[in-house]
């Protein structure tokens, strides 16, 4: 039994990060999500899937700043933004119920809020400031 929950885990987990991959090129699709999801299917069975999903650039990209940081820099969050407003602009657009369009725009401003104002924002490290650390590690 646990054999058949590993595999079907594993399995879970290469789907959902193919549609996070294809997510990151086909803006229908959200990539976050997914790779999330990944994560917990690769943590709950496989080490090894485990270690691969967190060294792939994609989830580093996506995920791995957050966790490691718990905030995003100021310019990520604009183009996540730009990303979620075109993404759903094009859906109310086409949308003809008026109660479905209300909901997409009362989201676009709630996610507009958390993300501006609720996930911390950091400044972006410059050269300068990688280098100055390290020299201090030096010392």
């Amino acid at each position: 039994m646990k054999k058949i929950k590993k595999i079907i885990l594993i399995s879970v987990g290469c789907l959902s990060f193919a549609l996070g991959l294809i997510g990151s090129f086909l803006p229908l699709l959200p990539t976050t999500p997914f790779l999330l999801l990944s994560l917990y299917c690769f943590t709950q069975s496989s080490e090894k899937f485990n270690q691969w999903l967190k060294s792939t650039k994609i989830y580093q990209e996506y995920v791995g700043e957050y966790l490691k940081y718990r905030s995003f820099t100021f310019e990520k969050k604009i183009k996540m933004l730009i990303s979620i407003y075109i993404m759903v602009g094009i859906s109310i657009y086409f949308i003809p119920l008026l109660l479905v369009k209300g909901m997409l725009i009362f989201m676009l401003i709630s996610q507009t809020v958390i993300l501006l104002f609720f996930i911390k924002t950091r400044e972006k490290e410059t050269i300068e400031k990688k280098y100055e650390t390290k020299m201090n590690e030096i010392k």
